[in-house]
Formats: C-alpha cells, sequence, structure tokens
C-alpha cells in the first residue's frame, strides 16, 4: 500500500505539499486494479518507474492500462517545482552541463535554455575552484585569486530566459540572439595581445551592438578596463579566455585600490559582489553562481605508491597507473567559506551532486569547514548523487582494493567516504545513475575501442550500503545521435529529479544499508604555506634573475617549474646557472644514462646539450633530472671505482663515495637526511668511517650512481613519464607478494621508504598519510 509520508521537505516555497493528494490518488487505484499498469513500465523500483513514465511517456498496451498510465503522466509534468530552493555541488563540464547546457560547446546558444534552471529557477550552483589549468592557471600567475574557469563556465549556462526578456523587455528570439553575443564573447580566447575592444570583437565575429543598452555599456566598461587599469594590462600579455577576464574585470571594479598600481589581495565581498554583477548583468540570478570558498587552493592527489602530486591540471594529465588513495586540499590561507554558502543549503529542498571528476569536482568543496555539517544538518531536504557514466583515466580507472577490476558505482561511493570528512552518510539518499541497457550494443563497442569504459551499478551492494540505485534514461538521445557521445542530457536528468522529488511524500521505501563503512579519516583540509600561486611565480622568476641563465631558457624554464608545483623555489638556491652545451663540446661519460645533462659542484651549474633544447619533453626531463642532482650540491668528496678480485679472479666492482666533511658541504640535506637516502640507494657505509660509502656491482651488471639515482627519481616523482627505468623499479608494488620470497618484502619496504624519502624530505610534502 502506498502511504504518503509526513515530510515537511515535500513542500514548495508556499507551503503546498508537492505530493498532491492526485498523485496518491492514481497511485492508490493503480495498486488497487488486479492488473498494475505500472508493472508494463520495465524499471525495478516506483521512483524508476516514474521517471520513465515521466520521461518517454506510456508504453504500449491495454488502452485502459494505458489510458491510467497517461494520466500519472499528466500529473507528473503540472508538478510545480519553480518555488523550490535547489543547491548543486560541482565543477566544471558536469555541473556546467546539468544546470543548462555545456555552454563552452560553439552549438550551445542553439538551444540554451534547458536543464535544472528550467525547472528549478531558484538553483544555486556550489562551484570548486581548484582549477589551475589553461586561462586560469594563466591567472593565478598574476593574481592572488581563486580558479574562476568553472565559476565563468557555469554562470554562462545559469542564464535564464525569463529574466532576460523581464529585466531587458526582449522577446524570445532576441533573448536567443543575446545568448549567442554573450556565449561567442566569453568564449573567445586570444595567444596574442589584443589592441583593443574593436580588434577582440573582430577575432570571433563579435557583435557588441546586438545587445541590450544597459548589458552593452556594462561589458563595454568592463572591456575597456583590460586596456585602462594598470592591474588588469598586463594579463592580455598571456594566452586567455575574455570571459575569465571579464570576471576579474568585474570582481576588480569591486575594490577600493583606487590608484589601480597593485592587486594584493582580494577580499571576499569584493569577489563575491563582481559575480553578483556580473550574473545580473548577464540574465542569471544574482546568487546563481556561488564559489565554495574565497581562499586560493590547490588540490593535491596521493595515489596508492605514495606520491603526492599538486595541481589539478596535472593530476589530471599524469597517468601515474596507480589509483587514487587520498585527496587533499591545500589552502593559502584559513579557508574562508562565504556565508551565503552555508545559508543556501540550509535553505535547500534539493540538494543534487552533480557528475564530473570524482576527485576534483566534488571532494574539494566537502573539505572545506562546515560545509559537510550544513549537508548533513538540512534533514529535510531530497539528497541525489549524480553518478558519472564512464571511468576517468588517472581517476576511477583503477580501484584502490583491487586495481585489477572495473569501477562499480560502489567504488564511487568508497571513494567519497575515504576522502570527504566524517564520511558519506547523511549527504545523499539516492543515486541516479545511467541504465546501461538503454545504451545500443555498438556504441559500447566503439566506447571500448578507445578505452572508454563505463562504470557498472552493482545495485545491491549500493542498496547494502544504504543508498538508492535509481537508473534511468538521463542521458542525451541528441548527443548520441550527432555526435556518438553518451552524456547527461540537462533536460531528462531535471525531469528525473523532479520525480524524485514529488514521489518522495508517497515513497515509504527506504534503503538502510547493512554494509558497514569504514570511519573516515579525511582531513578537512590541508594548511598550505601561506603562499598563493601567484607569489611562487614571482619567486621563480625573482630567483631566475639571480641565477645566470641565458634569455632563450630563462622562459622554458619558468613554464617547467610552474607546471610542477611540488617544487620548492628554495630548491633553486644551489645552482649558480643554467648552461647549454653544444654537442662537440660535450665531454661528459655517458656510461651509465643518456640523459645528456648533469648538475657541476665545481661552478654550480647545471648542463645540458644544446640539441636536447629542440626537444621540449626531453628538455625538461633534462633540466630535471639535474636539478634533482643540485640538491646533493658538492656532497662527494672522492668518488672511485676500485676492482674486486679473490684468489685472482675479479668478482665486479666496488663503487666508493666518500663524503665532504659537513662543515665543507653545500648541500639541502642534513647529514642525517642525506645518510639516510644513501642508505635507500643501497651504499653501504664503512664500519671505519661515517664518511666513506660502498657498493658492490657484481661483473658486468649495470649500475646507477647515487647522483643520478638521485636526478631520476627526483624527475620520477614529479612525473613518472620522465623516468620509465625508475617507474620500472618501482613497479613492485604492483606484484603480488609471496612468502616464498622474503626479498619481495625487503624491495618493497624500500621502495615504499624511498617514495616517503621523497615526499617528506626532498618536497617537504607533510606526510599526510601513513604507508603501508
Amino acid at each position: 500500500m502506498i502511504q504518503k509520508k509526513e515530510d515537511r521537505g515535500q513542500r514548495t516555497g508556499s507551503g503546498k505539499p508537492i505530493a498532491s493528494d492526485r498523485l496518491v490518488s492514481r497511485l492508490e487505484k493503480l495498486q488497487k486494479a488486479t492488473f498494475n499498469p505500472l508493472d508494463l513500465v520495465a524499471r525495478r523500483n516506483l521512483d524508476e518507474k516514474l521517471i520513465e513514465l515521466d520521461l518517454l511517456g506510456p508504453p504500449e498496451g491495454p488502452y485502459q492500462a494505458i489510458e491510467a498510465l497517461r494520466q500519472m503522466t499528466k500529473v507528473l509534468d503540472e508538478v510545480d517545482t519553480s518555488g523550490l530552493n535547489v543547491v548543486v555541488f560541482g565543477g566544471g563540464t558536469g555541473l556546467s552541463n546539468v544546470i543548462g547546457g555545456d555552454s563552452r560547446r560553439d552549438d550551445w546558444p542553439h538551444d540554451p535554455f534547458l536543464g535544472l534552471k528550467e525547472l528549478f529557477p531558484k538553483t544555486r550552483s556550489i562551484v570548486c575552484v581548484t582549477d589551475d589549468g589553461g586561462s586560469t592557471g594563466e591567472l593565478l600567475k598574476d593574481l592572488p585569486i581563486i580558479g574562476l574557469g568553472d565559476l565563468r563556465h557555469v554562470l554562462l549556462s545559469s542564464i535564464q530566459e525569463r529574466r532576460l526578456l523581464a529585466r531587458y523587455g526582449l522577446g524570445r528570439s532576441e533573448a536567443a540572439q543575446v545568448v549567442e553575443v554573450i556565449a561567442s564573447l566569453f568564449n573567445c580566447r586570444f595567444v596574442e595581445q589584443p589592441s583593443s575592444i574593436e580588434e577582440i570583437e573582430r577575432l570571433d565575429g563579435i557583435d557588441l551592438a546586438a545587445l541590450p543598452e544597459e548589458m552593452r555599456e556594462s561589458l563595454y566598461r568592463l572591456l575597456a578596463s583590460l586596456f585602462t587599469d594598470s592591474r588588469l594590462v598586463p594579463l592580455l600579455q598571456r594566452p586567455h579566455c575574455l570571459g575569465n577576464l571579464l570576471l576579474v574585470a568585474a570582481i576588480l571594479q569591486h575594490t577600493q585600490d583606487d590608484d589601480h598600481s597593485t592587486c594584493e589581495e582580494i577580499s571576499p565581498e569584493c569577489l563575491l559582489r563582481g559575480i553578483r554583477f556580473l550574473a545580473e548583468i548577464l540574465g542569471a540570478s544574482p546568487d546563481a553562481v556561488l564559489p565554495c570558498t574565497t581562499t586560493p587552493a590547490q588540490l593535491m592527489i596521493q595515489y596508492a605508491n605514495g606520491v603526492l602530486v599538486t595541481g589539478e591540471y596535472k593530476s589530471g594529465h599524469v597517468k601515474r597507473g596507480y589509483p587514487v588513495d587520498r585527496v587533499f586540499v591545500a589552502f593559502a590561507g584559513e579557508p574562508h567559506v562565504p556565508r551565503e554558502v552555508l545559508g543556501c543549503i540550509k535553505e535547500a529542498d534539493i540538494i543534487v551532486f552533480a557528475p564530473g571528476s570524482l576527485y576534483t569536482s566534488i571532494i574539494p568543496i566537502m573539505q572545506l569547514p562546515g560545509i559537510t555539517d550544513a549537508v548533513r544538518d538540512n534533514d529535510h531536504a531530497l539528497k541525489i548523487l549524480v553518478a558519472n557514466f564512464w571511468v576517468q583515466r588517472g581517476e576511477t580507472d583503477l580501484v584502490r582494493e583491487d586495481p585489477g577490476r572495473r569501477f562499480y558505482v560502489s567504488d564511487l561511493l568508497q571513494a567519497y567516504h575515504r576522502n570527504i570528512p566524517g564520511g558519506v552518510k547523511g549527504l545523499f539518499e539516492k543515486v541516479l545513475t545511467l541504465s546501461l541497457q538503454d545504451i545500443q550494443g555498438s556504441i559500447l563497442q566503439s566506447y571500448a575501442l578507445e578505452r572508454k569504459i563505463p562504470i557498472y551499478l552493482d545495485r545491491g551492494k549500493v542498496w547494502k550500503m544504504g543508498f538508492m540505485p535509481v537508473e534511468a534514461r538521463i542521458f542525451s538521445k541528441k548527443a548520441l545521435g550527432e555526435r556518438r557521445v553518451v552524456q547527461h542530457d540537462p533536460d531528462s536528468l531535471a525531469r528525473a529529479i523532479r520525480t524524485a522529488w514529488t514521489v518522495r511524500g508517497v515513497l515509504s521505501e527506504r534503503a538502510e544499508g547493512d554494509i558497514s563503512l569504514p570511519i573516515s579519516v579525511a582531513a578537512p583540509f590541508v594548511a598550505g604555506d601561506g603562499i598563493t600561486p601567484n607569489r611562487r611565480f614571482a619567486h621563480i622568476n625573482a630567483r631566475l634573475n639571480e641565477i645566470d641563465v641565458t634569455d632563450q631558457l630563462v622562459d622554458t624554464i619558468v613554464d617547467i617549474l610552474w607546471a610542477h608545483g611540488d617544487i620548492p623555489v628554495a630548491h633553486l638556491d644551489y645552482i649558480a646557472g643554467v648552461r647549454l652545451v653544444e654537442r662537440s663540446e660535450w665531454r661528459r661519460s655517458q656510461e651509465w644514462d643518456n640523459i645528456f645533462s648533469f648538475f657541476e659542484p665545481a661552478d654550480r651549474e647545471i648542463k645540458i646539450r644544446e640539441d636536447v633544447f629542440d626537444k621540449a619533453s626531453r628538455f625538461e626531463v633534462a633540466f630535471l633530472v639535474a636539478l634533482g642532482q643540485s640538491l646533493l650540491g658538492n656532497y662527494a668528496g672522492e668518488k672511485a671505482m676500485l676492482p674486486v678480485e679473490i684468489n685472482g679472479g675479479s668478482l665486479g666492482k666496488a663503487y666508493q663515495l666518500t663524503l665532504r666533511q659537513e662543515s665543507e658541504r653545500d648541500c639541502f640535506f642534513s647529514g642525517e637526511e642525506l645518510a639516510r637516502y644513501l642508505a635507500l640507494a643501497r651504499m653501504n657505509r664503512s664500519l671505519k668511517s661515517e664518511r666513506v660509502y660502498t657498493r658492490l656491482v657484481a661483473g658486468q651488471e649495470g649500475f646507477t650512481p647515487p647522483g643520478l639515482l638521485f636526478g631520476l627519481t627526483y624527475a620520477w616523482y614529479l612525473d613518472n613519464r620522465f623516468a620509465p627505468y625508475i617507474d620500472y623499479k618501482m613497479a613492485i608494488d604492483r606484484t603480488e607478494m609471496s612468502d616464498l620470497i622474503p626479498e619481495q618484502k625487503k624491495i618493497l619496504s624500500r621502495r615504499w621508504e624511498m617514495v616517503d624519502f621523497f615526499r617528506t624530505v626532498v618536497f617537504r610534502q607533510a606526510s599526510l598519510l601513513s604507508m603501508k
């Protein structure tokens, strides 16, 4: 028997129950019938059946049954959700798409008024701000600001037709034309510095004259400030997305820096006022888009092998070959969560976790102080997690507990639970996911050929974890038909959420869960070093100005150091210069490697063979290896390769290293730290002198000297693609351990200790995770 629940969450802003008597009556009649027409809908539970009915209409069947379903469909379609407060967490394309379509696509202006914003006009997006790639990354070099790219992306998707019509007195066709101009303007990208507003208009054929006068004048003032405000003019010298610059201009126009000469700090109030101003001008709700924090932050991802990588862009492009273990967010200061964010969570009738990157969209938001508590304290909202369709390489292509098997929805939940303070209990109750049976097999096969794998629903396990799985046809038929792409459909997803909300008042079924999730040990956030990315960038340039580096190398080295945010600027303190050496003058022995770079302690210079510079990736490797070697400085007093013989027969050689006196060393490491590294490099300390180390090299066996090994491991830690030799040696931890070979465990332990040394000592990253 269907029972209507007493649930204060099932009310509109006017206090009227959403689960109307008509809906209850219809459901009761269907259930009392000898043949329940809902049985014609090939879904498992009432949520799924009614969503299917709402999306596709009644299936074929007897007239009387179909008529009953048609009436039910009409009831669902007439539900008014315009007064509901909806909060959506996420970032990037996933969030933008569900709010109102992916506003970065060229064809978005052809159909911009769809998605959650249409059925739920009081939708608020709480956006992750750890993005650091592309134009956003360029902004971070110059300004003490949060990542703006996703905010701009979602802001465009939040533009509402009704607001354009009401504010500017437009017709519907005129509103569509305005959105087309806005999209062209905000998505315009340039590589070379534009000289005027007119040149910007010519770039993409942008016609500002087609905009309403108030909007045109406001945007024109922002564009003009790019050429007149001394804080903004330098930004034009870098490749940018124009929309990001307009958002920055809107923010800076609210600052109190009258002389416009510097931009040392951007207050939370100015940041929010700038976003709100631009939202209103463009035709979105003033508070449609909110940053989850106004404090600059960086994403940190720790992999199962212990390596910790800083930077959202880098983590998404470095393929470690290991599952992600933990995710952290490092803030430049005490993280500030706007009161508007906490307020809208408290008032929300529906809370949605948008699809998107598992580790770079939702988890960073949930690690902010107060966010998860606010979600859990809201006991009246419907809370839904929208699961991703596809495995994401570098994130969900490997399972932490068993890297060899495919990724399931329960693994998604486990990852959230492990990385969100307090775990996932109370954050959402339903998991909305794609039904793979609705996708043609040929489509899935073509995806498989491209190594794109779906995330599978393990319904029983999800249910036992305490969450209700809801499968639905929430993919875009248009994208599938035109581009052979399977992605979330904004309208279908919005209607599915509306139906889930509607039937919540008459469903007594609830997943209780009998699988005990481990206690979450996730840290709420990581205290950073207080240095914003723009200050680090300035420090890099200032330090390189003190080093003898040829002009042709400076920009390249700056780019390398910027790309690897884990490199402390202090790592540059042990080099006096970087020099290219002509191939004809290259005298260094390549007996042990083909790196073609080294650090020379005598003059403290990094020397790189000239022909390497023409190959960007190879130069990057060469520089990083030598930079790593420079940290050892002049640690070596003497090096010798001594023969080892017994009874006149050669057993091999002994590499002998004699350290300088500690008082004479110019080295990044203390004596204790240096001794620890040499032990990990399998150098044996002499019993007679603590400064003498040896290593036996048997027969023709290969050997990597400790200096070169350090440089290679330094480059490998930053990007494992740079040192496949080290990656091969480290791969033992992907091998199944055997009790029959104790040495295997010793090697594994040594590898873990080496990674821990580089994480905690070399890169000075906090030991955030206890090692295996």
